[in-house]
């Protein structure tokens, strides 16, 4: 195995065509979260890269982003604040409703997990178009929160999803 440093993820990362539907070219994560060197070094590049920033908590959203956002937090030494879909949590929750290409989806934080003024990085695994961690961004605004930044595994430059996300700087470990 190559030194960390030199470590090529983009090769622990497998494109799976037409999935979830035809056209679509899916970056599967399972290889990178098998190999522990992989997933390491991923979470390292993270890590390094906050390393130093007042933060009070990692926030993700379901599902992959929790992967990330946990060992982060650890290594960070502040605690992983969830947000979830409708009907996943089981306190008193702050809710945020936004706009699909079809319809509305939710989503939601316990009103205990984050304060006013809270720095927060968000992480989750892919940036695509931008819509969830920007709805994601706006609850954690709502609740008071600072978004200090995001982060992500993959980022898709051509969808563009960063501009959603402005002005908030990001960070993405692999771009394709």
């Amino acid at each position: 195995m190559p030194a960390a440093d030199a470590l090529d993820l983009k090769a622990f990362v497998r494109d799976v065509p037409d999935f979830p539907k035809p056209g679509i070219l899916f970056k599967d994560i399972t290889p990178l979260l098998a190999s522990p060197e992989a997933f390491g070094e991923t979470v390292r590049r993270i890590v390094d890269r906050f390393r130093g920033e007042p933060l009070d908590a990692i926030v993700a959203a379901e599902a992959r982003g929790f992967i990330f956002a946990a060992p982060v937090a650890l290594a960070l030494g502040v605690g992983f604040v969830p947000i979830r879909k409708p009907g996943k949590l089981p306190y008193d929750r702050h809710a945020y409703e936004y706009e699909l290409e079809y319809g509305t989806d939710r989503l939601e934080i316990h009103v205990d997990g984050v304060r006013q003024g809270d720095r927060v990085l968000v992480i989750d695994d892919l940036l695509a178009t931008g819509g969830t961690v920007d709805a994601c961004v706006r609850l954690l605004e709502r609740c008071g929160a600072t978004v200090a930044a995001c982060a992500f595994v993959i980022e898709l430059g051509f969808l563009a999803g960063r501009r959603k996300l402005e002005p908030h700087p990001i960070y993405s470990v692999l771009e394709y």
